[in-house]
């Protein structure tokens, strides 16, 4: 089957799903802009997998499976983020006040000083995604909108940056361990 005639076919028989599908989505998250956000993502993977779909078997079971999967994946990858009450930290004056970018300037105002050189340490890519996701709060369509790349690098990027932001911090925190370890490599 041709592209269009695939999307043409998914479009007539998965379209017809939508107020249902929101409606679970709804409920699951509890906030209609999570809620529209997990729609898309069932919508996307649903879509990528519909040659797999065997015709004749419940459509409706099959998305709502696809719903609730990408649901408790995503919950389970906020729970193993980790909480930081921004709130809580005080800010920390910047030593240079002129500044050369946005980027510059948004992490002079970020609380700890450890924190600001590790994510220095990062090439620009990786921190800027990681800034505007958990400083900032971006979700990752917005944040493939303001860098202008697709929403699965987005989540590459961040994954990547998170995991080597949490080895370079720890270099911070461990001074001496990671001074001694690299003496030993």
């Amino acid at each position: 089957m041709s592209i269009a005639g695939r999307a043409d076919n998914f479009a007539e028989q998965v379209l017809p799903y939508a107020g249902q599908l929101h409606s679970v989505a709804l409920r699951l998250t509890g906030n209609p802009v999570d809620a529209e956000d997990l729609v898309q993502e069932t919508y996307v993977k649903a879509y990528a997998g519909f040659d797999t779909f065997e015709p004749g078997t419940n459509l409706r079971a099959w998305l709502y499976r696809i719903e609730t999967n990408a649901f408790y994946n995503a919950y389970r990858a906020r729970r193993r983020r980790p909480e930081v009450l921004l709130e809580s930290l005080e800010p920390v004056e910047a030593e240079h006040p002129v500044t050369s970018s946005a980027e510059d300037a948004a992490l002079a105002d970020m609380p700890d000083p450890a924190l600001i050189a590790a994510l220095s340490r990062l090439p620009s890519h990786m921190a800027t995604t990681i800034y505007l996701a958990d400083a900032e709060g971006y979700r990752y369509a917005e944040i493939a909108e303001i860098t202008g790349v697709p929403i699965g690098t987005v989540m590459s990027r961040l994954h990547r940056a998170r995991k080597r932001l949490r080895t370079v911090l720890a270099d911070y925190l461990r001074p001496d361990l990671s001074q001694s370890a690299r003496r030993a490599a």
